[in-house]
């Protein structure tokens, strides 16, 4: 016979106040030093609240994990989110799913066979040995954005291999290391790094003209904040900040420029490799499609007509980015500027459209785009830039007439 004082229910009675009391006590929603505990409570109590009777208490929490799982701006930043919407969605992606054989109850004894006879613990295995467990995560996830990082930096330090071997195969020597030939080279490196992202910032002169406007501070916070030491350590903690605005833009260049076009010039001259290199480019990013038909963002027609798009202008921004990397041969423009674009995203033009001092922006837009036209031949002079490896490879290949290498 169990004592008061011990008495299960009683337990759960207190663990329950416990939990509601570090619920409320955090600043930012439940999400301070005890966060795990008020997240999966949170969750938790939503999927109790979604599933109703029949559902013992721990298979509430496991649902409630898989809500936190799939919202994950819940554990890292303790947003208040529609919890009670996304259990129900979580349930009737289950309802849905073919019904699987329930397996044959254990020999392990009286006590195992109890517990694995529980519903839970059925839930607990399918955790536990459940495949693809990162199919279930989204793409901005910690654990996914790790994943990547691990599986895109072993990719990336492969390339500049395949660049060793084609030189071997081929037998082509193109009079410079290998190093110089991919962009990694001193010579010009600060003209390099600063000419292309000025004239980048100039093509994009309308969306900051935009992004200056409807920024509630003015230019000295702005300032301040963009310098502050603090505002640094956050962004190199943040993982998507990291993964958009450093592991991407390397990781793509290093590959599709620094490494796709040495292989590609002397097949098909530089002119010609300017526009095939980028449709690799485009190519790679289809990988959005199944992230977005996997979790039901939108309609079918819908994901494919911006997966197009998105063909589109990454095709554009990957042609500009590979006449960079051959008018300047350095790798650091095309990176700094593939950083700024992911900054500043794709221009807004219809809510430039429909801004309030719509006149002003839409005439920066223009002058931007005007300015670009006119200073591209200028500011990407290979004068600037000392001697380009791609043009000493197709001289040495006999093609010494390449328009791009004067």
């Amino acid at each position: 016979m169990t004592s008061p004082r011990f008495r299960p229910e009683r337990a759960w009675q207190r663990r329950d106040r416990v939990t509601g009391a570090r619920r409320g006590s955090g600043r930012d929603g439940g999400a301070g030093r005890g966060w795990a505990s008020p997240a999966v409570g949170v969750a938790a109590g939503a999927a109790a609240r979604v599933g109703g009777s029949g559902r013992s208490r721990p298979q509430f929490v496991l649902l409630g994990v898989r809500v936190l799982l799939s919202q994950p701006r819940l554990l890292l930043c303790g947003q208040p989110l529609r919890l009670e919407e996304r259990a129900a969605q979580v349930r009737g992606l289950r309802a849905r799913a073919p019904a699987r054989p329930e397996p044959a109850p254990p020999r392990g004894g009286a006590v195992g066979g109890a517990w694995a006879n529980r519903g839970w613990g059925r839930a607990v295995r399918r955790w536990l040995w459940a495949p693809g467990t990162y199919c279930l995560l989204h793409r901005d996830h910690p654990a996914v954005i790790k994943r990547r990082f691990t599986s895109v930096l072993v990719v990336s330090s492969l390339s500049p291999l395949c660049v060793l071997l084609w030189r071997e195969l081929t037998g082509i020597q193109p009079g410079t290391s290998l190093l110089t030939l991919m962009g990694f080279r001193l010579e010009g490196i600060f003209p390099a790094a600063l000419l292309p992202l000025l004239l980048t910032m100039i093509l994009f002169l309308g969306p900051l003209m935009q992004l200056s406007m409807d920024c509630p501070c003015d230019l000295a916070d702005g300032l301040k904040v963009v310098l502050a030491p603090r505002s640094w350590a956050r962004c190199l903690t943040d993982m998507r900040w990291l993964r958009n605005q450093v592991i991407a833009p390397l990781t793509e260049e290093l590959v599709f420029r620094a490494c796709m076009l040495p292989m590609l010039a002397p097949c098909t001259g530089l002119g010609p490799a300017v526009f095939t290199c980028p449709l690799f480019f485009g190519v790679a990013h289809f990988h959005h499609i199944f992230e977005q038909l996997r979790f039901r963002q939108s309609s079918v027609g819908s994901i494919f007509l911006s997966a197009a798009f998105q063909f589109s202008y990454t095709a554009v921004f990957g042609a500009y980015t590979a006449f960079l990397f051959i008018r300047t041969g350095h790798l650091i423009g095309p990176v700094l500027c593939h950083s700024f674009c992911n900054y500043m995203g794709f221009p807004a033009v219809c809510a430039a459209l429909e801004h309030p001092q719509r006149w002003p922006l839409l005439a920066g837009y223009a002058l931007g785009v005007g300015l670009f036209l006119l200073l591209l031949q200028p500011l990407t002079d290979p004068k600037l830039y000392g001697s380009l490896p791609l043009c000493v490879l197709l001289e040495r290949t006999g093609d010494s007439e390449a328009p791009l290498c004067s």
